[in-house]
């Protein structure tokens, strides 16, 4: 697992970065008159599920992706601005001399000498205690709890900690992210799988299958019963914050946020998208299975060729 988790001599050094730019930011905010609430700690890299390396083809380049959002107090100034350019200015005006650019719910700015990626997110405060608000750039208001969706993946793997074996559900999430960069590089993307719903997938997994003692095996359960549940289109939903599901019956599938039970994370998938993923994980399901009974006859070479069909050729760059 150490070639794709981001090394833990570096997490001090990413710190050190996100701070100086979230002081940099802050600032601008405040002189344009913004109140900046909160700036909590987000995403992949909180919750130790992100990637140091990211796929181009047949290699891997470094570098990793920082989540930085920042919670904006609303009131009548900032009610209906779009928080999303002013962050884009904002960013410009700190680091000009760096890649800067917008989407439709951050905004990414691209250290290159670090290999280091900040998007910024720029978010309202809710009313509700630990709450947030996100207007993205096309209209959409998604409600959201940063600290609840922390939590919600770092309970799993404070779960699996605490069994026999060396398996972990962060470091599992991990390799599932990197089998779906080679998936998508092999289909030249026609299938884009977020981090998010790679989160959630493997959270459904994990609570249903629990974990083995080896990652191999572990990870064939996994596809497995993940390539049953979406070929059959069974809602995905958690208990962990809400206890009755709001799945919209008119979408060929539904992935809830385990936050906010009436945000249908694949609301715009088409039925075709989603047969597409369970062929996927049917195909991994099947290629995992073929590695683990070569493994077992002593078939080395076998093993190592069906594992470099789910990770890609660069996988036996990092096998001893």
């Amino acid at each position: 697992m150490t070639w794709i988790a981001p090394p833990r001599e570096t997490r001090d050094a990413i710190k050190i970065k996100s701070d100086e730019v979230r002081k940099c930011i802050k600032a601008e905010a405040e002189k344009d008159e913004l109140t900046v609430v909160d700036m909590p700690y987000s995403g992949s890299f909180s919750t130790r599920t992100g990637l140091r390396r990211n796929m181009r083809g047949n290699t891997t380049t470094e570098g990793q992706d920082i989540d930085l959002p920042f919670v904006v107090k609303k009131d009548k100034e900032t009610e209906f601005g779009p928080l999303i350019a002013r962050f884009k200015k904002y960013a410009e005006t700190c680091y000009s001399g760096h890649t800067i650019e917008a989407t439709k719910s951050s905004v990414n700015i691209v250290f290159e000498k670090e290999k280091l990626t900040f998007d910024i997110v720029p978010m309202f405060e809710s009313d509700k205690a630990q709450y947030q608000t996100l207007i993205r750039s096309n209209g959409d208001i998604i409600t959201t709890s940063i600290e609840k969706h922390r939590e919600f993946i770092r309970k799993r793997t404070s779960a699996t900690k605490e069994t026999t074996g060396i398996v972990s559900f962060n470091d599992c999430v991990r390799l599932l992210k990197w089998w779906r960069k080679v998936k998508e590089i092999e289909t030249n993307e026609n299938l884009c799988l977020p981090s998010f719903l790679i989160n959630l997938l493997g959270a459904k997994a994990y609570d249903t299958c629990g974990d083995d003692n080896t990652y191999p095996q572990t990870l064939s359960n996994w596809f497995s019963y993940l390539a049953h549940i979406v070929k059959n289109k069974e809602a995905i939903w958690f208990k962990d914050y809400y206890s009755t599901p709001r799945p919209d019956s008119y979408k060929p599938w539904n992935v809830l946020d385990p936050v906010m039970g009436d945000n249908n994370i694949v609301k715009s998938w088409t039925g075709y998208q989603v047969d597409e993923l369970a062929d996927w994980l049917q195909e991994a399901s099947e290629i995992m299975n073929r590695a683990i009974v070569a493994d077992l006859q002593g078939r080395d070479a076998d093993s190592l060729a069906q594992m470099q069909l789910l990770f890609g050729t660069i996988f036996s760059s990092h096998c001893d």
